[in-house]
Order: C-alpha cells, then sequence, then structure tokens
C-alpha cells in the first residue's frame, strides 16, 4: 500500500490516521444524477455506455466532480465479464440484466476464457483515462464482481428472489460448479490485475449476494474464491489494496476478514457499529455502512446517523460510505449535505 500519500483514501487503506473520514459512495455515478441522465438518455444501451471509455470516463468523473469524493470508481458492471466470456448479455428497462442462463455443466463450453481481456480492452483504457483526469487527492477504485455473485446471475439469468437454480447445482453437483469458479475466479483476478495496471490505485469486490449462502458454503464459495483472488493479486502488486463487500455476510462476515486477506471490508446496513469496530477493526480497515435510505430520507435523520457513525469509528481506520449503493430516487442535494457533514471537524 501506499503511505503517506496525498490521497487521503490510500492513507487509510495503510491504516493511517487523517483528520477526517476518506469518503465515496457506491453506485455514484448513477441515475440519481441529472448529468448521467442526459448521458443515458442520449445512448440507448446501458452496455454501450460500459464499452465507451470516452463516455465511460465521464460518468465516472461526474460525481467526482460535483461532490469531491476521495475517491472515483470505475464506471462499469459486474456482469462485464461474463458478456467477455461470451454469454449473451443484455439490460431492459424495468427488468435489468438478462442473460442467457447456463443450466449446468453441459453450458460451460459456450464460454471462452482466451482472450478476456482483450475483450474488455475498452474498460481498461476508461481506467487509463479516468487515472490521468484526476487530481492529486483523489484515488481511483478498479472493481469486479466476486465469482459467486457473478455465477448467480449467469445461472439464474439474472436477478433472483431464492436463487434455486444456482443453489441447485453449487449443492448437487459441486465439482460441476467448481468448473464455472475455477474460469470465474481465474478471469476475475486477471481483470483486477489488468485495471491495477491500468492506472487502479485500490480495488473492490463486490459480492452482493454472499449472504444468501449458509456457512458450509460460504465458506467455499465466497471466502476461497475471493482468497485466491486477493492472493494472486498481492502476488503481482502487493502494494495495492483490495476491499472485499461480502454483502448481508451477517457473523461470517468475522471469518470473511480473517481468511480473504483483504484489506478493507465494506460493511451492509445491518452490521452493527460496535461489532464492527471490536471483531472486524483490529484486522482490516472498516468502509460503511450507512443505509442508503437515510441518504434518500436526508434532514436530521442523515446529520444524526453520519455523528453517530464518525463517533463510533473514530478509534479505528474507517471509509465512509454506503452500506450499498445510492438509490436512484436520492435528491443531490442530499449528497451535497453528506458532502458538507463529512468536511466538518467531529463533534467534540
Amino acid at each position: 500500500m501506499t503511505a503517506s500519500s496525498t490521497k487521503p483514501l490510500l492513507n487509510v487503506l495503510a491504516r493511517e490516521k487523517t483528520p477526517l473520514p476518506p469518503w465515496w459512495l457506491m453506485r455514484q455515478a448513477g441515475r440519481y444524477l441529472p448529468e448521467y441522465r442526459a448521458v443515458r438518455n442520449r445512448i440507448g444501451s446501458f452496455l454501450e455506455l460500459c464499452l465507451s471509455p470516452v463516455l465511460a470516463a465521464e460518468l465516472t468523473m461526474q460525481p467526482v466532480r460535483r461532490y469531491g469524493m476521495d475517491a472515483a470508481i470505475l464506471f462499469s458492471d459486474i456482469l462485464i465479464l461474463p458478456y467477455a466470456l461470451g454469454q449473451a448479455l443484455e439490460y431492459r428497462d424495468g427488468t435489468g440484466p438478462v442473460l442467457e442462463a447456463l443450466a449446468g455443466p453441459g453450458d460451460l463450453g459456450r464460454l471462452n476464457a482466451v482472450d478476456v481481456l482483450s475483450r474488455l480492452a475498452p474498460v481498461l483504457e476508461t481506467v487509463e483515462r479516468v487515472r490521468g483526469m484526476l487530481g492529486p487527492r483523489t484515488a481511483l477504485i478498479g472493481f469486479a464482481g466476486a465469482p459467486w455473485t457473478v455465477a448467480t446471475y449467469m445461472v439464474e439469468g439474472g436477478t433472483s428472489r431464492d436463487f434455486h437454480r444456482v443453489k441447485s447445482w453449487a449443492y448437487g453437483d459441486p465439482l460441476g460448479f467448481a468448473r464455472l469458479m475455477e474460469m470465474l475466479t481465474e478471469a476475475t483476478g486477471e481483470l483486477l490485475a489488468a485495471q491495477v495496471a491500468a492506472g487502479a490505485e485500490a480495488v473492490q469486490l463486490f459480492d452482493s449476494w454472499a449472504g444468501v449462502l449458509p456457512e458450509t458454503y460460504f465458506v467455499r464459495w465466497v471466502i476461497r474464491p475471493t482468497a485466491r483472488i486477493v492472493a494472486f493479486l498481492k502476488d503481482r502488486y502487493p502494494r495495492c489494496p483490495v476491499i472485499g463487500f461480502p454483502r448481508a455476510a451477517g457473523v461470517l462476515y468475522e471469518r470473511y476478514v480473517t481468511e480473504t486477506g483483504v484489506d478493507a471490508v465494506g460493511l451492509d446496513p445491518t452490521v452493527p457499529l460496535g461489532f464492527a469496530v471490536a471483531r472486524l477493526g483490529g484486522r482490516a480497515v472498516l468502509q460503511g455502512n450507512l443505509d442508503p435510505v437515510l441518504l434518500l430520507v436526508g434532514g436530521s435523520s442523515l446529520e444524526a446517523a453520519v455523528v453517530e457513525m464518525r463517533h463510533s469509528f473514530a478509534a479505528t481506520p474507517w471509509i465512509f460510505n454506503l452500506g450499498h449503493g445510492v438509490l436512484p430516487e436520492t435528491p443531490v442535494e442530499n449528497v451535497a449535505t453528506l458532502a458538507r457533514l463529512l468536511a466538518a471537524p467531529e463533534p467534540g
């Protein structure tokens, strides 16, 4: 990691104390911003946005210009990887991502892990562009979906309520499912490493559906692939911090932090602040975990929550963030209020 950087986010990731908590927001470049909507309305395809370096760089920079976050996070999507592996993907308004679902090991032949990075060259060009656009205090975060979460979309064919298809495969044919997870683990590590080579200064692994697995399978399909990816990245780029986000992991957050080797852990809104500080803070930098609805509501509820979080996390390395992504209905004025609250000295 980079110590004593001009970038507060990198300093906290190196476990250094900073006068104010660095901050960024998951899904900070998105539909709540009028400037994002203006670009999105002009371009019919979300996939086209992700694969256009000029447009994706512009969308990455929009929230940083408006609010001055301490980090920009690459504008892309976790499903770019299965698209690059050859799985049919489209984004439908009102429905979300739709993929040609994998029914089992026999469908793995439809995927091609060769030259994945060449197919993702536009994403890497976006990283290079954004790195050249950032000021001296703003870090650049690259990201990917963690293998388990990406696998859920690939097998379910999109979002799911009960995950019965992917669980049935993972539970009923673990060796066959392991072939898919092996492909995703290797490709994810390569994608993140390529982002670092292109200019990303930290990376985050989004495991949005980690919390749907019981402990035995959480260890097998969340912890072990994540640990392999972290080890792979650290071998190539030992100073690059890795942030893990195993949403809804509950008490398994502790095993995740202990056994994956991540430098920082993103917390969802249900994680008690006291538990996070006492059980996780000594092992990883903490990130999170404001309920996105509090940002949506704003006012005194938002202010009280920020004050409580700053007080609770004061003694441990901490990055302010939400416990999940910014909601599209969030007023831009509320994010401006959040920026003001985080720039103020902590109340005595």
